[in-house]
């Protein structure tokens, strides 16, 4: 489990060290918030920390993004915003990626929770009222 406010963009990647270090095992995430509560965001700075060398931007339209590490691992991106059945994802080859141990980020999990394998950690951001960031995972 692992817990953080973040108050300001200044924290975020001490906040994304630690979330590391909180699932040391764990390769499955699934990101749980409105628009713009910093889903995104987040996983950039995960991405930092796990020495992505890629530039690390939204896979809104493209339903993922691989992107490279300096350790030679490939980590998997996915936005299902946009996503209109379950068949996309049979298309895709999810289970290759869901199952293949490599770090798996994915927003908009919601429209596709029925695939969703059990190890998924979920995350939760919110936004307080005053602005700062809430990320929560089980």
């Amino acid at each position: 489990m692992f817990k953080a406010e973040i108050s300001s963009l200044s924290e975020i990647n001490n906040a994304a060290e630690k979330f590391i270090e909180a699932h040391p095992a764990d390769r499955l995430f699934a990101f749980y918030g409105l628009m713009g509560s910093g889903k995104t965001t987040f996983i950039k700075a995960l991405c930092d920390k796990l020495h992505v060398l890629d530039y690390v931007t939204s896979p809104t339209f493209s339903l993922i993004n691989v992107y490279a590490t300096e350790q030679a691992h490939e980590i998997y991106h996915f936005d299902f915003y946009r996503i209109k059945s379950l068949e996309e994802l049979f298309d895709l080859g999810y289970e290759e990626y869901f199952y293949s141990d490599n770090y798996c980020f994915v927003e908009w999990p919601e429209l596709i929770e029925s695939l969703l394998p059990a190890q998924t950690v979920k995350i939760t951001i919110t936004e307080t009222t005053q602005g700062s960031r809430i990320i929560e995972s089980n």
